[in-house]
């Protein structure tokens, strides 16, 4: 038994290591024999495992959707819809600064540039795997929330967690880019006055989404300070 644990635990091994390397080094160091060394195993059990360095990507892009769904769930469902999305965007703000290299990997932003891509286009559509879909769902289900609270006018929650979800990590690439370097504090300048803007052009009065967004911001501080 104690043998069939350890074999099990060898996939997850090379990812973490493969994820480590990735926050320490970049995408170049994401080799065949780094990642095995990092693992304290030998290459052979990186193509063994995965076939090879594309497949290991997947599933560590895999790995940083369900730390997504992670930080996710932390935030608890309150009756205000609102506050819970900006929280949900402030805690995949803080997923990405955690780790920006393996941000750029689950959302596709290197694949053309360093990661050679799995020929099987179908295979590396992270958007189709379900560790995605398990971190989306939170996301989908708060706009669900939001549309039944009467806030918004009636509409497809799907169609507004597809718009929220392109405005939040369309800020946070720009973000890690350094696009946003000249405000002191471009979460509180840029990120919450668009979602502001967003929730008032689906319908909402726009100082009640102001301060529900203020709330969204004090409910992600408290998740991170344990409170």
């Amino acid at each position: 038994m104690a043998g069939r644990t350890k074999l099990d635990d060898v996939p997850e091994r090379l990812v973490r290591a493969a994820v480590g390397l990735l926050a320490e080094q970049g995408p170049s160091g994401l080799k065949a024999r780094a990642v095995a060394s990092a693992s304290g195993l030998s290459t052979m059990v990186v193509y063994s495992h995965f076939g090879g360095i594309p497949e290991l990507m997947r599933a560590v892009a895999d790995h940083g959707f369900k730390e997504l769904g992670t930080a996710f769930s932390q935030v608890p469902v309150t009756e205000d819809p609102v506050a819970d999305l900006y929280a949900m965007a402030l805690a995949c703000r803080r997923v990405a600064h955690e780790n920006p290299h393996l941000y750029d990997l689950m959302f596709g932003l290197s694949i053309r540039a360093t990661y050679r891509p799995i020929p099987d286009a179908d295979r590396r559509l992270s958007g189709h795997s379900p560790a995605f879909r398990d971190a989306y769902a939170h996301v989908t289900a708060a706009c669900e929330r939001l549309v039944g609270s009467g806030r918004v006018e009636r509409q497809e929650p799907a169609a507004i967690a597809a718009q929220l979800w392109s405005l939040v990590h369309g800020y946070i690439t720009l973000e890690l880019a350094d696009h946003f370097a000249e405000f002191e504090d471009a979460a509180e300048q840029v990120l919450l006055p668009m979602g502001v803007n967003f929730t008032v052009g689906l319908g909402d009065d726009r100082q009640r989404a102001r301060s529900s967004h203020e709330v969204g911001t004090r409910l992600h501080e408290s998740i991170i300070h344990g409170r």
